[in-house]
């Protein structure tokens, strides 16, 4: 990866491991804070640029169910102007939808001038969960995976800022994680029939993932591996990911990703 030469610049290696984590090894809340708000400042600032110069940007969260997507996207919009950043979490397609060209309904979506966008999933769900529970035909899929890449091609080629994350959690961690949904009253809403079902199907995910890659990773349009496991470390990565590939007025040039958390996709799944 580009900045893995300057990563002893990263705030959490040049501080004594006592401040920054946790015995088991998360990051502390207090350091995690501080940094998060550094970050969101110069969210404030790349959204400002983005309005004045009439900037599209489009962002996609991927992964398994509790693998952190919509946390990480609600603090990347936690003080964004709303009017400018949107979130779309789309439900399961209508019955006119299902009859239309499989992309349709999510480029209604995409950014106009001056907007970010930020998809929690996407058209991806083809390649995953519609594909594990047989949710499409085997002929949509092969469809999906042909189509996929040129579909994106378009939108680079209109000149669209195109990010692509996938969040990757074990499967200890996602059921740690699912088993606490069902005590906390905040969050039993996350958790549905479909997300305990899907924990067993953990390996069939894994399998769809790499399919899923191997057809859509591509030049211009990569995908973008995240180890999810510590939510705190992912969401200040994908932020500083995210913020290293844009030029701003204000920009701070010491934000780099660390690579042991945020890097490109290659063959093998292993990040550089």
């Amino acid at each position: 990866m580009k900045y893995k030469n300057l990563e002893d610049k990263l705030p959490e290696r040049k501080l004594p491991k006592e401040e920054v984590f946790k015995k088991n090894g998360k990051m502390k809340e207090s350091f995690y804070e501080k940094e998060l708000l550094k970050l969101q400042i110069q969210l404030v600032k790349l959204q400002n640029h983005v309005k004045k110069t009439g900037e599209r940007i489009l962002i996609l969260f991927e992964g398994i169910d509790a693998a952190g997507k919509g946390g990480t996207i609600k603090r990347i919009t936690e003080h964004l102007n709303p009017r400018g950043a949107r979130v779309v979490a789309l439900d399961k397609p209508s019955d006119k939808e299902k009859t239309e060209w499989y992309f349709q309904r999510y480029v209604e979506h995409f950014p106009a001038g001056g907007e970010i966008v930020l998809f929690d999933r996407s058209w991806y769900n083809r390649a995953g969960v519609e594909r594990v529970f047989g949710f499409c035909t085997q002929e949509e899929y092969f469809i999906f995976m042909r189509q996929c890449p040129r579909f994106e091609e378009m939108i680079v080629d209109d000149n669209i800022k195109f990010f692509k994350y996938w969040l990757d959690i074990t499967k200890e961690e996602q059921a740690r994680r699912l088993k606490a949904r069902e005590t906390d009253p905040l969050k039993m809403w996350k958790l549905s029939p479909i997300d305990l079902e899907g924990h067993k199907h953990y390996d069939d995910y894994q399998k769809a993932k790499q399919d899923m890659f191997l057809a859509t990773h591509t030049a211009y349009a990569p995908w973008i591996t995240v180890d999810a496991n510590d939510k705190k470390r992912a969401r200040l990565n994908i932020i500083r990911d995210i913020l290293s590939q844009m030029e701003y007025e204000g920009k701070d040039e010491n934000i780099i990703p660390d690579s042991e958390i945020v890097s490109m996709y290659h063959l093998g799944n292993k990040r550089k």
